[in-house]
């Protein structure tokens, strides 16, 4: 653990407690020891500060490889500061390569360590919970690691998409539902059918957890994405 990461768990995290005082059902399904995968619908940037936050454990987290990519003397301080963070550079352009881009997580999980995850892959636009992307679901499988299904309510209201600053205020709710039970794709190959059970039980699980409406296709990009593009 980085000396960045552990000053923000001593420093950030009481403060983001404090701050938004959320209301935490569940904390004792995420396992003390050995490795997890903790899978949470997304609606606001702080969703994974606040995941961080209410953790007892360091939490790794994907991030888009840009943030790692940048040139000069601001690109390097970017890359170390992201890298302290526990952020994992993966491509997020879509399709296989972003499949296989997340194998950039195993050695954390093979280390035993708590990987935070979107399934979604990008945040809600109108608070609805999109269809989840397949990388969890392999990640979980060649780890091996369990998924617990996690469900943030009211952080859209804290930072809806364009905000550009937190708002104190809403009442906030973190939800950690049970291990996902995934014995029946556990001890052999897993083909894209499989992947696709497993992506569809968690994101019922989480849907569960928040009440959210469910629309079965991929999340659609935010207007800032389409500009990136």
């Amino acid at each position: 653990m980085s000396v960045l990461y552990t000053v923000g768990k001593m420093t950030v995290a009481p403060l983001t407690r404090l701050l938004w005082r959320p209301r935490i059902i569940g904390l004792d399904n995420i396992p003390k020891t050995g490795p997890a995968i903790l899978a949470s619908n997304h609606q606001s940037v702080i969703d994974s500060v606040m995941m961080g936050a209410i953790t007892p454990r360091n939490v790794y987290f994907l991030a888009k490889n840009q943030y790692f990519e940048g040139p000069g003397l601001k690109g390097t301080m970017m890359r170390h500061i992201m890298y302290g963070l526990n952020q994992i550079p993966v491509d997020r352009s879509g399709g296989r390569a972003s499949l296989m881009a997340l194998d950039a997580a195993l050695p954390v999980l093979r280390a035993g360590h708590v990987l935070g995850i979107f399934p979604e892959g990008t945040r809600s636009v109108d608070g609805r919970l999109y269809r989840g992307r397949p990388g969890v679901a392999k990640l979980a499988l060649d780890a091996p690691a369990p998924i617990i299904p996690i469900g943030l309510l009211g952080f859209d209201k804290v930072q809806p998409v364009g905000a550009s600053m937190p708002k104190l205020g809403p009442s906030v709710e973190v939800r950690v539902g049970e291990p996902l039970d995934l014995s029946q794709w556990r001890g052999g190959e897993v083909d894209s059918r499989g992947l696709r059970e497993v992506t569809l039980k968690l994101m019922n699980a989480i849907q569960q957890l928040t009440g959210q409406e469910y629309v079965g296709r991929y999340a659609p990009k935010r207007p800032d994405q389409v500009a990136a593009d």
